[in-house]
């Protein structure tokens, strides 16, 4: 902890993978094994070379909040240390992540419908025997507007047609895990800098037994990238991934990415992300 400690702040030049179509087909991925056969995805990347800035002890100088970028930083300690344990996370973190978001985001109502940890490749498995799932080092949005529509219907059942005659936001919440974040931090990409009409491309997100529905993002030089230097488990990255209201920051492109500066000796990131749906009504 105390290597990664010593990381200063700084702006980062990278390269960050937008979005390129492979064939004719609409976009879609596999979030499993795909059917015999058949490919997994059909997403080519678009690399660019991109500078991430660093948010740091500069959040009132850019504007930055859920409602005018699309993303927040705030400070909260766990009582979860190791989430390694599945039913701690979801009988004690899930607590902790609806107290953020009722006080961060005004919430009066959160279902957390999934959470997902990332440990680099190769290591040892994460939670329950699940496999270790990297982070993901391409420009994307969890939901697309229809899917995040969709997943209140999923979820919510007989209360979906009157939640969603009020406000509805789904909010991914992410934390590291164990040490301040060296390697693969992640990016966040200024809403009031995004071309929706242009730049989103919606995904097939294909399930065993549904599909939903994802954003990748074309290549835009007007795009602005964020992220917070040296990140600790203490620090949470607020992710707005959809919002239903259209007079404010509705979702947030965000993609791990390569800080060559980083010491290499340095932990490997790890990181959880626990996604809710929001309400604002009740």
């Amino acid at each position: 902890m105390a290597t990664a400690a010593v990381l200063a702040p700084h702006d980062v030049p990278t390269h960050l993978n937008y979005y390129a179509p492979i064939g004719k087909d609409a976009p879609f991925q596999y979030v499993y094994d795909p059917p015999a056969g058949e490919e997994k995805h059909n997403l080519g990347e678009d690399t660019h070379p991109t500078v991430i800035h660093d948010a740091r002890g500069k959040v009132e100088e850019y504007g930055l909040s859920l409602d005018t970028s699309g993303f927040q930083f705030v400070n909260h300690t766990s009582s979860v240390k190791g989430f390694t344990d599945k039913a701690t996370i979801e009988g004690v973190y899930y607590k902790e992540v609806e107290e953020i978001l009722k006080k961060e985001a005004g919430a009066k109502r959160v279902f957390i419908f999934d959470h997902t940890i990332r440990r680099r490749p190769g290591t040892e498995q994460t939670v329950d025997g699940e496999p270790v799932r990297g982070p993901v080092e391409r420009v994307h949005i969890d939901q697309t507007f229809d899917a995040s529509v969709a997943r209140v219907h999923r979820h919510l059942g007989a209360d979906a047609e009157r939640l969603l005659k009020s406000r509805v936001r789904i909010i991914n919440v992410w934390r590291p895990i164990g040490n301040p974040v060296a390697h693969k931090p992640l990016a966040v990409s200024d809403w009031r800098t995004l071309d929706t009409e242009h730049d989103l491309v919606p995904v097939r997100f294909i399930y065993p037994d549904r599909v939903g529905g994802t954003f990748s993002v074309k290549y835009n030089p007007n795009h602005r990238w964020y992220y917070l230097s040296n990140q600790t488990p203490e620090e949470v990255t607020l992710i707005k991934c959809y919002d239903s209201e259209v007079d404010r920051a509705r979702l947030t492109p965000h993609s791990a990415f390569l800080d060559t500066t980083s010491p290499k000796e340095a932990p490997h990131r790890e990181s959880i992300e626990v996604r809710a749906l929001v309400f604002d009504s009740e």
